[in-house]
């Protein structure tokens, strides 16, 4: 029986996936065809999806990879909580005024969009200006690219591929937590903090102590670092609010909250923060997308979304969302952090290429054995090549389960030992 061709050979989720970014781009140019599009194109998506659900052939290796899927969403929302508590701390920390009086810092990146401006044709200008992509298109996409398993576009398990991305995902926000908790630096939008965060004006005891009376003297910097201590006399600390949370009144010093909301409502107010949390966490997100796509797909669409990753990086520095060293940063991190975990979730069938492997190592003795129709030699071999690739599956199981214990440890004593150094000092 002939088979048809797949979406793979015939372009069909590149094509599915330009529909996707162009109706959607819609809501700007023309809304009423836009409400019109839109469910329709979701419609046939779905449709055509629901009818391949019958014939799909990979259940069983998406059910082994449930595990992992489960296990990399709660480790990707426990890093994203942890990211949260940072962006927050450090909003908080230095409190309205210095976010409101210190100012941004030099970026390049941004000097030359805007002399870019001054010699592009205006067409040109627009189009780098238009917001044709977001944050929910890149996560779309994936989610598109995942789903291709039941058209054979990717090769399967979709859950796996998604286990993957979550994963990576959960490494590079915890990472980029660490990265901007350690040093605070300055918004490119300095009215951010004041319009949309409720904290105190003043500064946290801890920052008074350490920050305030050595930002600016340089005759104090010199001697902080000649002393290596903290000198200068602050004076009495203004106390800041501090409500009964039970449980979780050990996060007070680092929300600093005001009169009203819950440690819940501060954490989900946190968003995208207001100071600069390098590097970006929306480029990460979208390079990650292209990764994804480019080695599970490739093709003239994998072009188009590093295109589509470009233009959002500019628009992030065009807008002053973030520094232009944000957007690098998050580029590079993202690519070498998808090709590191390429090696627990490999796009392909490691252990279908393992037993070729090994048969090709026993393919004369296999050989000789037929010939001499000894069957109890054939078979010992045979068992040979299915031991030799549980031994591999079971390797690269337990080293997953070692970077999720790690990753999960580290973490967590991260969070403890900024706790212990704050509330110490209380």
């Amino acid at each position: 029986m002939r088979r048809l061709p797949s979406a793979r050979t015939t372009g069909g989720l590149g094509v599915a996936a330009m529909s996707y970014v162009a109706v959607d781009y819609l809501r700007h140019l023309s809304p009423t065809w836009h409400e019109r599009l839109q469910p329709v194109l979701w419609s046939v998506l779905a449709l055509i999806a629901i009818s391949r659900v019958p014939v799909y052939r990979h259940w069983s290796s998406e059910v082994r990879a449930a595990i992992p899927f489960v296990a990399s969403m709660f480790f990707m929302l426990a890093s994203l909580l942890f990211e949260a508590l940072c962006v927050r701390f450090a909003t908080a920390v230095l409190g309205l005024d210095w976010h409101r009086d210190t100012s941004p810092l030099p970026d390049t990146g941004q000097w030359l969009l805007l002399s870019l401006n001054e010699k592009l044709p205006e067409p040109l200008v627009g189009i780098l200006r238009a917001r044709i992509i977001g944050l929910h298109h890149f996560l779309m996409l994936f989610m598109m690219l995942a789903f291709s398993v039941l058209f054979d576009s990717v090769e399967g398990p979709g859950l796996g591929l998604g286990a993957r991305y979550m994963f990576t995902m959960g490494i590079g926000r915890l990472l980029r937590a660490i990265t901007f908790v350690s040093t605070i630096l300055p918004s490119a939008r300095p009215w951010c903090a004041a319009a949309r965060f409720s904290v105190p004006t003043y500064p946290h005891h801890w920052a008074q102590k350490y920050y305030v009376p050595y930002a600016s003297d340089a005759h104090a910097i010199r001697q902080i670092i000649q002393w290596d201590i903290a000198y200068a006399d602050t004076g009495e600390y203004q106390g800041d609010y501090r409500p009964d949370w039970g449980s979780m009144s050990f996060l007070i010093d680092f929300l600093r909250p005001t009169t009203q909301g819950s440690w819940y409502s501060l954490l989900k107010k946190a968003g995208g923060g207001c100071n600069d949390l390098i590097y970006s966490g929306h480029m990460l997100v979208a390079v990650l997308t292209a990764m994804a796509w480019t080695e599970a797909y490739g093709g003239f669409s994998s072009a188009f979304i590093w295109l589509l990753v470009l233009h959002s990086a500019q628009r992030e520095i065009r807008e002053r969302h973030h520094y232009t060293v944000d957007c690098i940063v998050a580029i590079y991190v993202g690519i070498l952090l998808w090709k590191m975990t390429g090696y627990i979730w490999p796009t392909k069938d490691v252990t279908r290429s393992r037993k070729l492997l090994k048969l090709e190592k026993i393919q004369s003795r296999l050989m000789q054995a037929a010939k001499d129709s000894d069957m109890d030699e054939v078979r010992e071999l045979l068992k040979e090549i299915e031991l030799s690739s549980q031994e591999s599956q079971n390797k690269g199981q337990s080293k997953s389960m070692w970077l999720f214990a790690c990753v999960t440890i580290f973490s967590a004593l991260t969070i403890v030992l900024l706790a212990f150094t704050l509330t110490s000092d209380g």
